[in-house]
């Protein structure tokens, strides 16, 4: 049986959201892999009392980069990612790069907790066989540079 694989990450201002939004759901998040960055992942640990949450650095510390190199190398089907579009942020750059990693390899992408129940819901978080469809960048990387 595959296991999905979800990532969390959240913004200071939307922390509190994202841990209650995952507390309220523990029995669907029960069965997944859960990845998260550096607060996000401690305060989801305490609060959900598990300790399988693979904890990576803080985003602004290179935690958002982590988790776009695990969707590039294929361990993520679902990025769950609380932004704050109210608060400008140190490491936009990051984040903007995270975004785009995730719409390049077709990861679903909630920004909010309305799309993230939409998407945890969905038959396909339950379905062992269903993938997002990998694109095939064989052009691009066979492409003659001059």
């Amino acid at each position: 049986m595959a296991v999905k694989t979800v990532a969390l990450v959240a913004h200071d201002n939307k922390k509190k959201e994202l841990v209650d939004w995952v507390c309220e759901n523990n029995t669907r998040f029960a069965p997944l892999t859960l990845y998260a960055t550096g607060t996000t992942g401690r305060l989801l640990t305490e609060r959900l009392g598990r300790d399988d949450i693979q904890c990576l650095l803080s985003g602004p510390l290179g935690g958002d980069q982590q988790i776009g190199a695990k969707i590039a190398e294929g361990e993520i089907d679902l990025l769950v990612f609380f932004w704050d579009p109210l608060e400008p942020q140190p490491h936009d750059p990051d984040i903007k790069a995270l975004l785009r990693i995730a719409a390049l390899w077709n990861i679903p992408v909630a920004c909010n907790r309305a799309t993230a129940e939409f998407l945890l819901t969905s038959a396909y978080m339950t379905d062992d066989q269903h993938r997002p469809r990998k694109p095939d960048f064989a052009d691009y990387t066979g492409r003659k540079v001059s």
